[in-house]
C-alpha cells in the first residue's frame, strides 16, 4: 500500500461539510481485499482492537488496504479523544487507487494519524510491533499542543452556535469573527475594542489601585518598592501581613501572601523580582480569594479559588499525595484541562516550611497540608463556583472596577470573607484587575456548575442577532464565470457597497486589485473575507480550489451555477464524466444559508437537478420562459428570470420586472447570446441579496464589454475597418457559444486564431476546431509557451485533426508563438472582414491588439 498526494480540506468540501484530509492510497492486487492476505485482519486488531467493524460504503464492495487505513486514521483519533466521526473512501475508475478521506478537528493531528495509521497497517500487514500507546499519547499531545484553550474555545463554540463563522489567524489564541467590515476579534478572552491603554493600566497594579480608589472602590494600601530593605520598611508601615508581588504580573507568578516576618519577605521578594525587576508589598487582606468575571457592564460569573493542597492520610507523603492528586485526569501540565497539576518549587517548600513540613514528611490523617498560598488554578489552585451567591453591592464594585480601568472583559480579583455581603462591612477589598482573564475556573469548576461565559463575550460582542457575516455570492459553472463575477460585482458596487472579488484576473478590493494570476481558489476568497474594507463578497470557483481545499465559507448567501454542458478539465483529478464534474460544482449549491438563493440555469438539465440539494430557495433562469423547469417553478409562485422579445424579465409570481436588452450593453443588443445568460444570471444574484431594482438596472446599464471590465470575455476592437474580437473560450461548450455570437454579426470573410491547452483531453482539444471549422474561413493554429505536459507539436496536432471534416474552413496555418500569430492574423485582415482571437495571455495579449490597433 502506498499513500501519495495528501491534502487538508479545510472547508465544505465535495465529500462533506467537515474538515478532513485526503489521501490517494494505491494498493496491490492482494491488497484489494483483506480476505485475500493471511491473517491480517487478526493481527490488526491485536495491535488495535478498538478500530471497530470494518466496512466499506457498499455491501458488494470488498474491504482494502485503503479501507483499514481510512478506519485506523479515525479510530486512531477518536481514541484519542478528537471528536470525529466521518469518513470514505472511494474507489477511482484506475484499478487498486482510491481516494480516502477521514475527518479532523485539528489538522496536524489529522495528518499524523494518517501517518500512524500508515504504519498500524504496515505492521500488521508485515506481522510486526506497533506501539499503539506510544501513538496515542503523540495524537494527545498534539493535539493539546495546536488545539484552542479552553478560555478561546468557549468563545468560539459559542459563535459556533449562534451561526458565526470563525478563523483562526494564528497557531495561538487571536481569532477572527465574521467577515469583511462586520468582522470582530478576539485573543483569548480579550477582544478587539479593548485599549492598549486599558491593558498597561490592568497590568500596573499600583496605577490600578490609584485609579479603583479614586472610584471609591475598597483596595489594600501598600507601594512599590525599590529593594528588600525599602520592602522591609513599606511591610512595618502597613502594619500587619503584606503580599509581595510583582507589579506588573499575571497567573499568579511570583506572588506571596500573608508574609509576616522579615525571613519570609526576603523569600517573598526574591520570587517576585525573579519574574519584574518592580515589585509591590500591599496589605495583605484576610479572607478566601474570590474571582469575578465581568462582560460588558455585568458580572456573569464568579468562583472561589482555593490554593493547592492536600489532604494526609498518615501513610503517604507530601509529594506521593500531590503525586495523587496530579494523576487526576482534569490536570494537566498546562492550560487545556480544567485543573493544573500542581507542582514543587521553591515557593511550594518555602510553604510547606511554614507548616513544619517537608515534601517527604508524612502528614496526619485528616490534615490540610497548603502548597501555595495564592490560589490561582494556574499554580494547580481549584475553584468552586459562587455565581449565585454574590451580593449586588460586591458585583456592582466589580463592574465599577472593570469600567474604570477600561477592560470590555475583565477579570475581578476579590479578597473577603464572603461575597455574600457588601466588601466595605466585611473589610474585604479588591485586589487586582486581569486584562484576558482565564476562563476555565467558570467554565468546568471543581465545585459547582459550570457558566457560559463564552456565549455572554459572544452576545457582548456581536449584539442583537448579528452574525457578523456579509453577502457572499459564489458562482461556478463551465463558462461564462469571470462575467458572471464581474457584473455582480459592479451592480454591488452601484449600491454603494465596497466589494471584494475573486476570479481568473486576479483579487479585487473595491475596485483596486490587490493580488494578480488565477485567484478563483478558497486562499484568495479568504483573504478578501479578512480584508476589513470589504461590504460584500463575489467568489468565483473554480474547481480545482474545492479540490484541492474545499470552499473558503462555511455557507454563502447566493450561489450561482452557470451551466455545465459538456463540461472542461474532464480527466483531471478523477473527475472523468461530466455527472462527476456536476458533483463537484454543486458544492456552492449545497452549502447555500437556509435564507440564502441559489441562481440556477434551468436549460442545463444537470445544472437544474442541483436545486433538490439547496437548503435555500431557487431561481432559475433561461433565455425560454416556456422551458418546463421555468414554467413549473413560475406556476409555483417562485422567482425565475428570462428573455421576452427585446427583454430581459424577472418574474415571481404576477410581478414582472423588466430590462431592455439595448440598456444593457454586454449584450450588444441581445446578440450575444451567451452574455445575455450572463447578465440573467447576475440580475438574478443581486434580486437574491436583496438590491433595488433600479440600483439593478443602473448596474446593468453602466457595465461595459471591454478589457478593463471584462478581459478576454469577447472583447471588442475595430481594426482598419475589419472587426477582431478577442476571447478567452478554451472548451468545446466556449467555442458552440462564439460561433453562435459571430454568427449573428456580418463579415465578409471570417478568420479565428486558435491553440490548446494541453491539460485537456485530446477529444477536447479536437472538438474545439470541429466546431470551429463549420464557422470560420481561415484558421490559424499557434503553439505557445506551456504545452502542459504535452510534446512539442502534439496540441496542434490535435488541432489539426478536428479540422479534418470541416465543413467552412479552406485555409489552416501553424506559427509558433500567440503574439506572432496575432500580429499575422492582423495583417491579413481587410475592411469587412472578421478575426475572432482566442487568447491565452489575456492581459498581455490584450495590450498587444489595443497596440496594434492605436497603430492603424
Amino acid at each position: 500500500m502506498e499513500v501519495s498526494r495528501i491534502r487538508a480540506l479545510r472547508g465544505p468540501n465535495l465529500w462533506s461539510r467537515r474538515t478532513a484530509v485526503e489521501a490517494i492510497v494505491a494498493c496491490s492486487e492482494a491488497e484489494r481485499s483483506i480476505t485475500e492476505l493471511p491473517g491480517f485482519e487478526a493481527r490488526l486488531r491485536e495491535l488495535f482492537p478498538e478500530i471497530g467493524i470494518l466496512h466499506p460504503l457498499s455491501h458488494e464492495e470488498s474491504i482494502s488496504m485503503a479501507h483499514v487505513l481510512e478506519f485506523a486514521t479515525l479510530g486512531l483519533q477518536a481514541q484519542a479523544g478528537c471528536p470525529v466521526t466521518f469518513s470514505r473512501t472511494a474507489q477511482t475508475l484506475e484499478p487498486g487507487i482510491y481516494q480516502v478521506v477521514v475527518e479532523y478537528t485539528e489538522e496536524a493531528v489529522g495528518r499524523l494519524a494518517l501517518e500512524l495509521a500508515d504504519a498500524l497497517c504496515q505492521a500488521a500487514l508485515n506481522g510486526t510491533p506497533f506501539d499503539l500507546a506510544d501513538a496515542l499519547f503523540r495524537l494527545r499531545d498534539l493535539d493539546e499542543d495546536v488545539r484552542l484553550g479552553p478560555s478561546t474555545g468557549a468563545i468560539v463554540q459559542a459563535a459556533v452556535a449562534h451561526g458565526i463563522p470563525f478563523r483562526r489567524l494564528t497557531t495561538g489564541s487571536l481569532v477572527q469573527f465574521g467577515w469583511g467590515s462586520r468582522q470582530r476579534r478576539i485573543q483569548a478572552a480579550e477582544i478587539d475594542s479593548t485599549s492598549a491603554i486599558a491593558e498597561s493600566i490592568a497590568q500596573d497594579k499600583q496605577l490600578t489601585k490609584k485609579l479603583l480608589h479614586a472610584a471609591g472602590v475598597p483596595v489594600p494600601i501598600g507601594r512599590p518598592v525599590d529593594n528588600i530593605e525599602d520592602a522591609w520598611t513599606a511591610m512595618q508601615e502597613i502594619g500587619g501581613p503584606v503580599v509581595v508581588k510583582p507589579q506588573d504580573g499575571n497567573q499568579g507568578k511570583g506572588v506571596t501572601v500573608n508574609v509576616t516576618t522579615r525571613e519570609q519577605l526576603e523569600a517573598a521578594y526574591k520570587a517576585a523580582s525573579e519574574f519584574r525587576d518592580d515589585v509591590m508589598v500591599e496589605r495583605y487582606l484576610p479572607g478566601s480569594d474570590f474571582r469575578l468575571l465581568v462582560v460588558g457592564d455585568q458580572l456573569v460569573a464568579a468562583a472561589r479559588r482555593d490554593p493547592p493542597q492536600v489532604t494526609g492520610d498518615g501513610i503517604h507523603t507530601v509529594r506521593e499525595l500531590v503525586e495523587q492528586v496530579n494523576r487526576d485526569p482534569r490536570r494537566s501540565d498546562g492550560h487545556a484541562t480544567s485543573l493544573t497539576k500542581i507542582r514543587f518549587d521553591d515557593i511550594a517548600l518555602a510553604r510547606l516550611a511554614a507548616q513544619g513540613l517537608t515534601a517527604e514528611s508524612v502528614p496526619p490523617k485528616g490534615s490540610r497540608v497548603i502548597l501555595r498560598n495564592n490560589a490561582n488554578l494556574s499554580t494547580g489552585g481549584s475553584a468552586t463556583d459562587v455565581t449565585d451567591d454574590v451580593h449586588p453591592e460586591v458585583a456592582a464594585r466589580a463592574v465599577a472596577a472593570a469600567r474604570m480601568v477600561g477592560l470590555d472583559i475583565c477579570g475581578v480579583d476579590v479578597v473577603c470573607d464572603s461575597v455574600l455581603k457588601p466588601l466595605e462591612e466585611q473589610g474585604g477589598g479588591i485586589v487586582e484587575v486581569n486584562a484576558a482573564p482565564g476562563l476555565r475556573m467558570h467554565l468546568a469548576p471543581s465545585y459547582g456548575k459550570g457558566r457560559a461565559v463564552g456565549e455572554a463575550i459572544m452576545s457582548s460582542v456581536f449584539r442583537n442577532g448579528d452574525d457578523g457575516r456579509i453577502p457572499v455570492v459564489a458562482v461556478t459553472g463551465t463558462n461564462g464565470k469571470t462575467t458572471t463575477v464581474r457584473l455582480i460585482a459592479h451592480i454591488l458596487n452601484k449600491n454603494g457597497l465596497r466589494v471584494g472579488m475573486t476570479n481568473t484576473d486576479g483579487v479585487y478590493i473595491n475596485g483596486r486589485r490587490t493580488d494578480s494570476g488565477d485567484c478563483s481558489g478558497p486562499r484568495s476568497a479568504r483573504n478578501v473575507l479578512m480584508h476589513p474594507d470589504v461590504d460584500a463578497a463575489v467568489f468565483e470557483t473554480a474547481r480545482g480550489g474545492v479540490l484541492r481545499e474545499g470552499l473558503a465559507f462555511d455557507r454563502c448567501q447566493v450561489a450561482v451555477v452557470t451551466n455545465i454542458g459538456l463540461g472542461d478539465h474532464l480527466g483531471l483529478n478523477y473527475i472523468t464524466t461530466v455527472e462527476d464534474l456536476a458533483v463537484l460544482k454543486r458544492v456552492i449549491v449545497q452549502n447555500v444559508a437556509p435564507t440564502g438563493v441559489a441562481v440556477l440555469n434551468a436549460a442545463d438539465p444537470i445544472v437544474a437537478r442541483m436545486a433538490g440539494k439547496c437548503a435555500g430557495s431557487v431561481t432559475f433562469f433561461a433565455s425560454d420562459s416556456h422551458n418546463p423547469v421555468m414554467a413549473t417553478h413560475r406556476a409555483q409562485g417562485k422567482r425565475v428570470v428570462y428573455v421576452d422579445g427585446d427583454a430581459i424579465v424577472a418574474a415571481q409570481g404576477k410581478a414582472t420586472h423588466r430590462i431592455p436588452l439595448n440598456e444593457v450593453p454586454l449584450t450588444h443588443n441581445g446578440t450575444i447570446g451567451f452574455q445575455v445568460e450572463n447578465v440573467m444570471a447576475a440580475t438574478a444574484a443581486a434580486w437574491a441579496v436583496g438590491l433595488d431594482w433600479d440600483v439593478i438596472r443602473a448596474g446593468l446599464a453602466s457595465f461595459q464589454n471591454d478589457a478593463d471590465n471584462a478581459p478576454g470575455r469577447f472583447n471588442l476592437f475595430d481594426y482598419r475597418g475589419a472587426t477582431v474580437i478577442a476571447d478567452y473560450g478554451h472548451n468545446p461548450d466556449a467555442m458552440l457559444a462564439l460561433v453562435q455570437a459571430v454568427e449573428a454579426m456580418p463579415a465578409k470573410r471570417r478568420a479565428v486564431v486558435i491553440s490548446g491547452a494541453g491539460d485537456r483531453r485530446d477529444e477536447d482539444i479536437r472538438q474545439q476546431t470541429e466546431i470551429l471549422g463549420d464557422a470560420f474561413d481561415s484558421v490559424l493554429l499557434y503553439q505557445d509557451a506551456c504545452q502542459r505536459g504535452r510534446a512539442d507539436g502534439e496540441v496542434l496536432a490535435l488541432l489539426r485533426d478536428g479540422l479534418a471534416n470541416a465543413k467552412r474552413t479552406r485555409e489552416v496555418v501553424e506559427i509558433n508563438g500567440e503574439f506572432v500569430a496575432i500580429d499575422q492574423a492582423l495583417a491579413r485582415l481587410e475592411p469587412g472582414d472578421l478575426c475572432l482571437i482566442l487568447i491565452d495571455q489575456v492581459e498581455e495579449a490584450l495590450a498587444h491588439i489595443a497596440k496594434r490597433v492605436a497603430e492603424g
